[in-house]
């Protein structure tokens, strides 16, 4: 089956098979001659960027690429791929990869013309309306993974480098306002980049779903997004050429990150402190952390999991489906303990301190404290 579309939720996408020849008229759409093309280190040489970069040439849109993108984007990262921008006169950023590649595109368009630092703008209260929003250059996103959903997010994590914390920097023009999702584009991914961005979406899903926020529109989509990953993660990963189950995870990457506004919880406060301490996967990290998640909120979320199961195709309720996530990543061969993504034990009460400084503590079904969260890191560690 074949599965091509036009959305505008909940921004501009133009999804399906073989779209990405669609990058000239998106620009064009909105007058871009000369973008700053933001990509990572990884995909810098990889046959999907050459191929890309020769739609732009054939059209005659004249572009620089900027790869200096680290797994988990950093200030210093960002502030190359400004200097880059403002020393090649772009007039916006095409933020073409995995999650890094895109929140450090979207920054890049962002803090192009702010004057001031980028922490003023970092997700509390309402920094955000600190920033020029005239002054933030247009983007066009276009995934290669099927995982973060950034490519429809209006904010991007990054590391301060500094003092190796991730901050949420956050602004409604931050969404890209034209979005190319070519599922031919994921098919060259490795087994376990598929596998990690994949459960990274689930993650957004369970997270959005389980958070006592009130939206019932992300709760819609989170459910759906969850059925989606279930049925065609395996075979993506199993079948890396089959075209529909990579499609069906790339909406389920949008819906989770479309979903995730209703709130994130204990899974990302952990995972976020773990990536900028030990420059862990943050997908993979998510679904290390999701079984523990799961109990510590069991009192929270029983019933809703329990009436969810059935639709979901997971028999036995909310206790079946915590054995199903048991048994979801060990067919993907994730770690059972962070250990053996090379977390220590030394670094506990940091990991402890920043995850109750994350703003995802804020979505938790059951409210996070120093004790719980220590306890949570001791047991998967």
């Amino acid at each position: 089956m074949s599965l091509s579309a036009n959305w505008s939720y909940p921004t501009a996408i133009k999804f399906g098979s073989g779209r990405v020849c669609e990058l000239p008229l998106a620009c064009e759409e909105l007058g871009l001659k000369n973008p700053l093309f933001v990509t990572d280190k990884v995909l810098r040489d990889n046959q999907i960027i050459a191929e890309t970069l020769d739609i732009l040439n054939g059209a005659s849109i004249s572009t620089d690429v900027f790869s200096d993108v680290d797994p988990n984007p950093n200030d210093l990262n960002l502030l190359e791929g400004v200097a880059q921008y403002k020393a090649g006169n772009h007039d916006g950023v095409i933020a073409f990869g995995g999650g890094s590649a895109l929140d450090l595109g979207k920054m890049i368009a962002f803090m192009s013309g702010q004057t001031r630092p980028v922490w003023d703008f970092e997700d509390r209260e309402d920094w955000w309306t600190r920033a020029n929003s005239d002054a933030i250059a247009p983007i066009i996103a276009i995934p290669t993974t099927a995982g973060t959903g950034s490519e429809v997010g209006r904010a991007s994590v990054i590391t301060d480098a500094a003092t190796k914390v991730k901050k949420i920097i956050f602004h409604p023009k931050v969404l890209p306002s034209v979005v190319i999702c070519d599922p031919n584009l994921t098919t060259t991914m490795p087994a376990h980049i598929t596998a990690g961005t994949g459960l990274d979406a689930f993650a957004h899903c369970v997270e959005a779903f389980s958070s006592p926020h009130y939206h019932p529109m992300s709760q819609g989509i989170a459910l759906e997004g969850m059925r989606l990953v279930i049925e065609n993660l395996p075979k993506a990963y199993t079948d890396p050429s089959n075209i529909e189950a990579r499609s069906n995870m790339m909406s389920a990457a949008m819906m989770g990150a479309t979903a995730f506004q209703k709130g994130l919880g204990a899974i990302h406060a952990m995972s976020h402190p773990i990536g900028a301490v030990f420059n862990t996967h943050h997908g993979t990290t998510n679904a290390v952390c999701m079984p523990a998640v799961l109990q510590l909120n069991a009192s929270k979320i029983a019933e809703r999991f329990d009436r969810a199961a059935p639709y979901l195709g997971v028999s036995g309720g909310f206790e079946g489906f915590c054995k199903f996530v048991d048994d979801f990543n060990e067919s993907f061969s994730i770690p059972k303990r962070l250990s053996e993504l090379g977390v220590g034990k030394e670094k506990l009460e940091t990991l402890v301190k920043m995850a109750l400084d994350d703003p995802s503590c804020g979505g938790n079904p059951i409210e996070l404290t120093e004790t719980n969260l220590r306890q949570l890191f001791h047991d998967l560690m």
